[in-house]
């Protein structure tokens, strides 16, 4: 089995040791992190967060769309993006007493990537983002599930969106939903690929309340 070495992150804000806030957010395909540096970090007001970008080799965490039955390829892809995830989430606390409260959050592909961690490895001290995301794969596959114990969650999509049908946004909904997480769903109409003012205003709230020590 090959690995899938992915490349250096991109770290962001505050060092992780000053940080009240550890954020970790993924890239969607075809990006870096220097594009979601530009399109969302910079447009968060919170401060005392340290953020880490992680950096896809090739710009791309699996090769299928999110919206097709998963293959061995996209399973082995996907545990190989997920193990690398979870080395900079753990790299992050490493050496503290105290954990700080981590959001995980992505874009598009980055944000189906932070639900797959989810359904692995949540729940967590902290919550989740996942700007147009889905699960990978499709109802009938044998897909991982966790409960999520009352995490935090933000999920968002569009009507018009190309990448992410609002089928599979919804199904992803009733999956949080399943797994006892504290959903918050907007559904924004005519919205392009992209990331609004009113997802960077809730993120930017969340991020500040959990700087704060108090979040939904």
């Amino acid at each position: 089995m090959s690995m899938v070495h992915h490349d250096e992150p991109l770290l962001l804000g505050v060092p992780p040791g000053e940080a009240l806030v550890h954020c970790v957010f993924i890239h969607g395909r075809t990006q870096t992190p220097e594009d979601m540096q530009e399109q969302v970090i910079s447009r968060l007001k919170t401060k005392d967060v340290a953020f880490v970008l992680p950096r896809a080799r090739d710009k791309s965490w699996y090769s299928a769309r999110a919206t097709e039955a998963l293959t061995d390829e996209t399973r082995q892809q996907l545990d190989h993006s997920i193990a690398y995830v979870r080395s900079l989430v753990t790299g992050l606390d490493e050496g503290r007493h105290q954990a700080k409260p981590l959001v995980l959050a992505g874009f598009s592909q980055g944000a189906c990537l932070a639900l797959e961690y989810a359904m692995r490895h949540g729940p967590w001290n902290g919550a989740m983002v996942n700007l147009t995301g889905c699960r990978v794969g499709t109802a009938t596959c044998d897909r991982p599930f966790a409960d999520l114990d009352r995490l935090p969650v933000f999920l968002t999509g569009s009507d018009k969106d190309p990448w992410i049908p609002v089928a599979s946004m919804v199904s992803a909904a009733e999956t949080l939903a399943r797994a006892r997480a504290r959903l918050r769903c907007d559904v924004l109409p005519d919205r392009a690929h992209e990331v609004s003012d009113s997802e960077i205003a809730t993120f930017d709230s969340m991020l500040m309340d959990m700087a704060r020590g108090s979040w939904w």
